[in-house]
């Protein structure tokens, strides 16, 4: 029985130098092994849903996994974001989150998660910058000749938005405050109607994605001041931005962000990294995003939490020199 043992006790270590440790979970299977949900909190037809539904197919192929949208809108887009924040972090559950993400925070007292510490950054999606444009009765041709008008008529400007506490609404505050002008801003409730009553000229201006009114600016109906990406958009290379009309700092666009729950292991994160990264990098994917007005990015999960940090802080300011009060 001794030199039974004994030998028994040379095959395993035998074995063991051959094959290496035994994972400690030998039933552990490589991510994804199933499909992966991608949470969208806004209505269905939006620009997220767009977005999504173009980059999914080329996500799901280099993933092996199909990716698909699960629509849980309400509540300005927070009830889906806050079943996100409270899902497993086993990278089965995503979100795809709009610019309110970022300025929620500044607006909204009591949240039901933290935009920062409760999700997990996989990557900044595109960036779609914002224009100035103005109805064609309003005499201006530039921001500078907006901000001497505006001087000459205090509180007799009015500007459009989405809704109060929309990116529209403290575009303009932003503006009010760095150039130290008072427009008057006018909540509409969409950036439907509020691009309608601008084309009418029930208000003279308004800050607005490029998407959504470029086709009224190429038909005369509307004329676009500036854009206030960081840089001239590829489409519209000779408007310039907020920055070159004399406005340091003014940057204004909607990043549409890849986020997990928190707590997520860095190999599901580089792998959803990766695949996103690389379809934004498929040409014709660029083109169509592109000439949609949208700026692919695909950062990494390092730059991204970057972003979404600087992006709140931002905003919070905007709110707070605006005297806008979270509620």
């Amino acid at each position: 029985m001794k030199m039974r043992t004994h030998w028994f006790q040379i095959v395993l270590a035998v074995l063991a130098v051959t094959l290496g440790p035994v994972p400690g979970n030998v039933g552990a299977q490589p991510y994804p092994t199933k499909i992966i949900r991608v949470i969208n909190p806004n209505q269905p037809g939006g620009n997220s849903d767009i977005l999504f539904r173009l980059l999914s197919p080329k996500m799901g192929e280099i993933l092996g996994q199909q990716l698909v949208i699960d629509y849980r809108p309400g509540a300005g887009g927070n009830i889906g974001t806050e079943i996100a924040a409270k899902s497993p972090p086993d990278g089965y559950v995503t979100l795809i989150a709009a610019a309110s993400f970022l300025i929620n925070p500044s607006l909204i007292k009591n949240l039901p998660f933290d935009a920062i510490k409760d999700f997990t950054p996989l990557g900044l999606i595109v960036d779609i910058p914002a224009a100035l444009v103005t109805h064609p009765s309003l005499p201006v041709k530039s921001v500078k000749e907006l901000i001497a008008l505006a001087n000459a008529r205090p509180g007799e400007i009015f500007f459009s938005s989405s809704g109060q506490g929309a990116v529209g609404h403290l575009s303009g505050e932003l503006l009010n405050s760095q150039a130290g002008i008072k427009l008057v801003h006018v909540p509409y409730k969409g950036a439907g109607p509020s691009i309608v009553d601008l084309i009418a000229g029930h208000v003279q201006l308004s800050f607005v994605s490029i998407p959504a009114i470029i086709g009224h600016v190429q038909n005369g109906k509307l004329r676009m001041l500036a854009q206030c990406g960081a840089a001239r958009f590829s489409s519209l290379p000779d408007v310039p931005t907020m920055q070159e009309a004399g406005l340091p700092g003014f940057i204004v666009s909607s990043g549409f962000s890849f986020l997990g729950p928190a707590g997520m292991q860095r190999s599901v994160v580089e792998k959803l990294n990766l695949a996103l990264v690389q379809a934004l990098r498929d040409p014709a994917i660029r083109k169509t995003l592109i000439g949609r007005g949208a700026d692919p990015v695909g950062n990494t999960p390092e730059q991204h939490a970057a972003y979404i940090k600087a992006e709140i802080e931002k905003w919070q300011k905007v709110a707070k020199d605006a005297g806008i009060k979270p509620e």
